[in-house]
């Protein structure tokens, strides 16, 4: 046994483990998104004005980038999204899955016991003329299996689980950002969509003032059937455009209500327009660097391919001689008291080596394909970093350009406003015909959506820059008790760490 135990530890202290060890991948050899430097987003001088943003160039985002739309609702609704929804409480659940795995592998590192007991009731005939001597033979034994790790085969096992419950916490972490940001971009498109309904609501008030005038001119002689027949065409058309506003508000709602958990039933009940959200003003753009170190389907794809590393070593290891050690010590007494006494003691020890020497190249394969799925985990990590570069290049690129069309929209409209507020009056006097007057009502409607929906684009880009640049995540946020690091100050996780002794 000691010979067994000596050899047993000496394979261990010298064995190596096969394959390659993970490094991790460079980061992009780039300091920015575009070709050209970016510059904060710009607007006419001479245009109206509308609210500033500018980017902060390698500045770090907030852990909670949404209080950045300082909406009081929004924070609230985030939270209890956070907290209720099924889809984060499943990507826990995973990492449970993928830790207790990784737990399960890391007891073949330590010998196997188990332990048995036979009773067995036997029968002898001696001769033909003698009784049959019959008896219980009592057995108690003790199974002591050892596989020693000499070519790291559990070793890498191990190192690939861990990197599979590496990845579902950065899965996690992508299905909290993903979620954060469908929030906001959900509440966002509530507050274009109660907006296009005023804009549809104010232009059936023109509508039927417009009406009103029309018969009454009607009515003196003034104005001819026709017109009225045509206004009131004009203000059933956008009568018309208000239920299917509607509809998708509702839909809306629906949507935010299970965002947060709930069933359409138990909606939820912040509400959201243009005015309770603010622009952020300030908009971090960290470093290609740091954002492909933050974005957690960047940091999922690494942790792929760490596994996929591991494994290679694993099927490199199965084509090598596999040693096993085992002793089998034990008792065996014709009776359950005299396996308790001197001399019914046994033991057996075994040694042996196993090698394949022709399996059809099955493990050769084996081997091969891990290699190929190694490469193909390469391919997807560096994918993964080229579409994260341009997540974040679209948004820049975005926001610049939302910037302008916010400032072009509500030049349209301010413009459409007076000179519908011009024919309203010529109107009064007799002094234009229909065809201008539906012109200019069909004029305002139109710039007045544009308005709306401009402004909503600049804040759901806005969204989207932080999600593109990996959202806030803290750092060394444990999978445990994670919603502690999202929404607790620093200074007060820190004070309930040292109170618990941590």
């Amino acid at each position: 046994m000691r010979f067994f135990g000596a050899t047993a530890l000496c394979l261990l202290l010298t064995g190596c483990a096969v394959g390659l060890d993970f490094v991790t991948p460079a980061a992009p050899e780039v300091s920015r998104y575009t070709r050209e430097p970016l510059a904060s987003p710009m607007v006419a001088a001479d245009g109206p004005a509308i609210a500033p943003q500018r980017f902060a160039d390698g500045a770090d985002i907030a852990s909670r980038w949404w209080s950045a739309f300082r909406s009081r609702p929004l924070n609230d609704l985030i939270r209890m999204s956070v907290e209720q929804n099924p889809s984060l409480q499943a990507a826990e659940a995973a990492i449970k899955v993928a830790h207790y795995n990784a737990l399960a592998q890391r007891g073949l590192f330590l010998p196997q016991l188990g332990a048995g007991y036979t009773g067995a009731d036997q029968q002898f005939a001696t001769t033909p003329s003698q009784s049959p001597d019959r008896f219980t033979l009592h057995t108690a034994q003790l199974t002591v299996s050892f596989v020693p790790d000499v070519w790291g085969q559990n070793r890498r096992n191990v190192e690939s689980l861990d990197a599979v419950t590496e990845q579902q916490q950065f899965q996690l972490e992508a299905a909290y950002l993903t979620l954060t940001a469908n929030v906001v971009t959900a509440a966002v498109q509530e507050a274009s969509l109660r907006g296009q309904i005023a804009a549809a609501q104010r232009i059936v008030k023109i509508g039927r003032d417009i009406l009103g005038i029309l018969k009454s001119q009607h009515a003196a002689g003034q104005a001819a059937e026709v017109d009225v027949l045509t206004q009131q065409a004009t203000l059933a058309q956008a009568e018309q455009t208000l239920p299917p506003l509607q509809k998708q508000l509702a839909v809306q709602r629906n949507l935010l209500t299970a965002l947060a958990g709930r069933v359409s039933a138990d909606e939820i009940l912040q509400t959201f327009d243009l005015a309770s959200l603010r622009l952020p003003a300030n908009l971090p753009v960290s470093l290609p660097s740091t954002m492909v170190r933050q974005r957690p389907d960047v940091r999922a794809a690494e942790a792929n391919l760490h596994s996929a590393s591991a494994l290679v070593g694993v099927a490199i290891a199965a084509r090598l001689p596999n040693i096993t050690l085992s002793a089998n010590p034990g008792v065996s007494a014709a009776s359950f008291a005299a396996m308790f006494t001197p001399g019914t003691a046994f033991y057996t020890v075994a040694a042996s080596a196993t090698q394949t020497v022709f399996d059809g190249l099955t493990l050769y394969h084996k081997q091969k394909a891990a290699e190929a799925a190694l490469e193909q985990a390469d391919a997807l990590y560096r994918q993964a970093v080229i579409t994260a570069m341009q997540n974040v290049a679209d948004a820049l690129r975005a926001l610049q350009a939302d910037a302008r069309g916010v400032q072009a929209a509500i030049k349209a409209e301010t413009a459409a406003k007076a000179s519908l507020d011009i024919v309203q009056k010529q109107l009064v006097l007799g002094q234009i015909n229909q065809v201008t007057v539906l012109t200019a009502q069909q004029t305002y409607f139109n710039a007045s959506i544009a308005r709306v929906q401009a402004e909503a684009t600049r804040l759901a880009d806005t969204a989207a820059l932080f999600m593109a640049l990996g959202g806030g995540w803290p750092a060394d946020c444990p999978s445990t008790d994670w919603r502690k690091c999202v929404f607790e100050p620093a200074a007060l996780r820190e004070a309930a760490a040292k109170a618990e002794g941590r």
